[in-house]
């Protein structure tokens, strides 16, 4: 069965083809593999919406069964902004580095022990006559007061793991791509894969 990952992103392909290593009959291709298909706005209130809107015009347009993600970064002190505003927190055009210090000057006052945070991931996968797959990966941490760490990107640098003790952006990737959201969400869909695959 041939599964088109939504996206463009080749380290994000490079990261789910490691997790789906060895799954029998089952060939990844992405946007870039295929004939042009018009961009999915991605306009849902929630993740969930989101990574299925995007999942299923992505298996009507091309026919295949077709994946899709959406993740972000909820705070609880800021009733759980930036949300599926992550990636346009600071405005469009804005850097990681901008996005990072808009944060954390909204969390300037926010004392510790006040500062939980989780990074979100959901997968969904649209098959063209219709069934869905749908996971959820969560990695719960906390604002960090500075930024810290040179891996990762996005708000890995200001989200601290209090069981490591660093960043996400201070650990290795290998351990990150075992941890973070999208790798639990990620094996959650491998294992529904296997067990549903149509």
């Amino acid at each position: 069965m041939k599964l088109l990952v939504a996206t463009r992103n080749s380290n994000k392909v490079r990261e789910i083809r490691d997790k789906f290593r060895g799954l029998a009959g089952l060939e990844l291709v992405s946007l870039d593999d295929i004939a042009p298909l018009p961009d999915v706005v991605e306009d849902g209130a929630t993740f969930e919406e989101n990574a299925l809107k995007k999942a299923r015009e992505t298996a009507r347009l091309s026919g295949l069964p077709s994946m899709a993600d959406d993740s972000g970064l909820e705070v609880d002190a800021l009733g759980g902004e930036p949300g599926v505003y992550s990636a346009r927190y600071a405005g469009e055009g804005a850097t990681d580095a901008d996005r990072n210090s808009l944060l954390l000057e909204k969390m300037k006052e926010v004392p510790e022990g006040k500062r939980s945070a989780r990074f979100v991931c959901v997968i969904a996968i649209a098959f063209p006559g219709g069934s869905e797959l749908v996971t959820r990966g969560i990695c719960e941490g906390e604002i960090a007061r500075m930024p810290m760490g040179a891996h990762g990107f996005g708000y890995d640098p200001v989200f601290h793991l209090p069981e490591k003790g660093k960043t996400m952006a201070e650990i290795p990737l290998e351990e990150k791509n075992r941890i973070s959201h999208r790798a639990l969400a990620l094996e959650q869909a491998r294992r529904l894969l296997e067990a549903t695959r149509p």
